[in-house]
């Protein structure tokens, strides 16, 4: 589960909550409903929708409880464990050959895990191998960078139409002065007016810029994880020693834990 994620997410909104009912004890919660306003939720949420919707496939706009569930979950493999079943793999194939790493594939629950190994048993040139993996790996991150885009368009028109619901509500109050009362609407006016600017801001930096921003996190950690598998498989296919791939594949975690994995591989006394 992104911790992180939800518990930013609700201290903001306690925090905001609690800034609008006057900051410090004792509150004022009567002063939320100050913050309320139908027409502001219709022109700034339904615009916005509309707006992403016109500007995306309908298939990226439909997946987004997917990305809802992606961003949340932690990633299903660990670069870690991905390491440690390539060296397996490695010891396995030195002793009985690729071909006995079939069966090792068909355990495998990543499909693209399974293809790299298949590959690799198939007796494929090695070029066309990492050709055919890092290639998977770009467009598996266009499909991922296309469903940030999505809420990267939010962010963006959301206080868009904040302004928007700002100026119509200006044009109202404007058309709707009295001359002989003089201003005295003018302040709860004008607050109605500015709540469309609240809402968008809200929208744009509470709700779409961080699961746009964790969406890219979690497409950097499965390229990386693919990195590994593409740069384990590949020397897997030239005959490296296990104990040298370990080595070479540490390379791509921090520094930190590369110690730690590499004292751990030390203790099982691998070959």
């Amino acid at each position: 589960m992104n911790i992180a994620y939800l518990i930013g997410l609700v201290v903001a909104i306690i925090v905001m909550v609690l800034g609008m009912a006057n900051g410090f004890p004792p509150y004022e919660f009567e002063k939320l409903g100050n913050f309320v306003d139908g027409s502001s939720v219709m022109i700034v949420i339904g615009c916005s929708i509309a707006i992403v919707l016109a500007s995306f496939p309908l298939k990226t706009f439909l997946s987004i409880p997917k990305h809802f569930a992606v961003m949340l979950k932690n990633p299903k493999q660990k670069p870690e464990t991905i390491i440690d079943a390539l060296v397996d793999l490695a010891q396995i194939a030195r002793k009985d050959g690729l071909l006995a790493l079939e069966e090792k594939a068909g355990e495998q629950e990543d499909p693209f895990f399974k293809q790299a190994i298949m590959l690799i048993v198939d007796a494929n040139d090695p070029d066309r191998v990492r050709a055919t993996l890092e290639n998977d790996i770009e467009c598996m991150s266009d499909r991922h960078n296309a469903a940030a885009a999505l809420y990267d368009k939010a962010s963006a028109v959301s206080p868009a139409f904040g302004m928007v619901g700002t100026l119509i509500g200006l044009i109202n109050m404007l058309k709707n002065m009295d001359p002989t009362s003089g201003s005295s609407n003018i302040g709860a006016e004008m607050s109605v007016a500015l709540i469309t600017t609240l809402y968008g801001c809200i929208l744009a930096h509470m709700i779409f810029g961080p699961v746009a921003n964790n969406l890219r996190i979690r497409d950097s950690e499965e390229v990386l994880n693919k990195m590994i598998i593409v740069e384990g498989i590949t020397c897997i296919q030239a005959g490296e020693n296990p104990k040298m791939l370990r080595e070479k594949l540490l390379t791509f975690v921090a520094q930190k834990q590369r110690e730690k994995l590499a004292n751990s591989a030390g203790g099982s006394g691998e070959a």
